[in-house]
């Protein structure tokens, strides 16, 4: 089964047990899927493809959730984080701080990157390798942090 045919299966057994939040997170999820498929040529959503555009959900989330936050209502701000939940089930297993280092650091060895004018290279190489299981703001962070 793929992914995208799990995730309608999911959002299937979510409105016959008529949870209304992951109802409404995976109706986005499968919205961004079915306009990505239309976009341009037509196209079948794979795995990948799917897991990028979770990424892309889970990270309007956390900045609205933010957003939230900060104008004062707490509710949707805490709504926002229970579809962040519901979506996360999609995504692969994220990368620890320690394991990010880690990688960072061999690839530094690898490009001979050493300051940070060179950092674009750094993350182009860098990003195939994480893409999908770490969050792109912490990569940058470990990232600056190391070439300081």
């Amino acid at each position: 089964m793929t992914l995208k045919e799990r995730i309608q299966a999911d959002l299937i057994q979510s409105m016959k047990d008529k949870t209304e939040v992951k109802t409404g997170a995976l109706r986005m999820l499968k919205a961004a899927i079915m306009k990505w498929e239309v976009d341009g040529e037509k196209k079948e959503a794979t795995d990948e493809a799917v897991i990028t555009l979770v990424g892309k959900e889970v990270k309007q989330r956390k900045d609205a959730a933010e957003g939230f936050r900060q104008g004062g209502n707490e509710a949707m701000a805490v709504k926002e984080e229970e579809e962040i939940k519901f979506l996360q089930v999609y995504m692969p297993a994220q990368m620890s701080e320690a394991e990010i280092t880690e990688i960072v650091k061999a690839t530094i060895a690898e490009t001979g990157v050493a300051s940070k004018a060179e950092m674009g290279k750094l993350m182009g190489a860098l990003m195939p390798k994480v893409k999908g299981k770490a969050d792109g703001s912490l990569v940058n962070k470990i990232v600056s942090t190391l070439l300081n």
